[in-house]
């Protein structure tokens, strides 16, 4: 008798299984972390590039200066609100010598915001707008039309200081007596200043040193005396001055001076 056929086993199936709640979990994590370590990166690289894009408006804006000195004989006036002009326009003795805007409407900057400032690159705000300061020495010599010519450029003493740290600063808040400390004078006689609040515009501007430059939260009064210390947490201001040789060395090549 034939053995009976068996027939044949069937094939095993493979259960499928998904993740449990503790494997995705640890998915989640590291995938967290790894975009963590993208993103921190990333946001320095941005930080990075608006120092440079910020340094380079400033530069420009030193350049529209000297150009505008030899243009009308005279730099022009700090702006004030409501928009980017220089106040009072034709120059003289300035409405905000030391805590004033560019004006970026007047020197023919662009691209600038709806009122006609120019910005920093750090963002669109109006906290962001560069700023500007001009010495009214020789009774506003330099802002009144052909006051450096008509005054002489040996009786010609710019007045702005520059100092590497606020601490120690002397009459500071006094517009026409604000020293530097002893040895933190980086500049004493600048003609201009251009700076920019940097990325804490909206929070920093209290400490040691950033609350000497005129900014929203500073609670020192606006002087001649401005601070360029070192980048850190508590200071990311960015200046550039304009210096007496520098403006007269431009304004002599040009045929203005003497």
């Amino acid at each position: 008798m034939e053995a009976f056929l068996q027939p044949e086993e069937h094939a095993a199936i493979p259960i499928q299984s998904g993740f449990t709640l503790i494997e995705l979990a640890i998915v989640l994590f590291v995938v967290a972390l790894l975009l963590g370590g993208m993103l921190l990166p990333l946001a320095g690289q941005q930080d990075i590039r608006n120092f440079g894009d910020t340094q380079k408006i400033l530069a420009e804006s030193r350049d529209a200066l000297l150009g505008f000195a030899m243009a009308h004989d005279r730099l022009p006036c700090p702006a004030v609100a409501p928009n980017g002009v220089e106040s009072p326009l034709g120059g003289g003795a300035c409405t905000n010598p030391h805590n004033g805007f560019l004006p970026a409407a007047t020197l023919g900057l662009s691209p600038v915001d709806a009122q006609g400032y120019r910005l920093d690159g750090w963002g669109g705000e109006t906290i962001n707008r560069i700023r500007y300061a001009v010495t009214t020495a020789n009774t506003n010599a330099f802002t009144t039309q052909n006051g450096m010519k008509t005054t002489g450029m040996t009786a010609l003493l710019p007045d702005l200081q520059v100092c590497n740290t606020g601490t120690g600063m002397v009459n500071a808040g006094s517009p026409a007596t604000a020293t530097c400390a002893a040895n933190a004078a980086v500049a004493t006689d600048a003609v201009a200043v251009i700076y920019s609040v940097g990325k804490n515009a909206g929070t920093g501007g209290t400490g040691a040193d950033e609350n000497h430059n005129p900014n929203p939260q500073s609670t020192i009064a606006a002087d001649r005396a401005f601070v360029n210390a070192q980048q850190a947490t508590t200071f990311d201001d960015q200046l550039l001055w304009l210096s007496k040789s520098a403006l007269f060395n431009r304004m002599v090549a040009a045929g203005r001076l003497p």
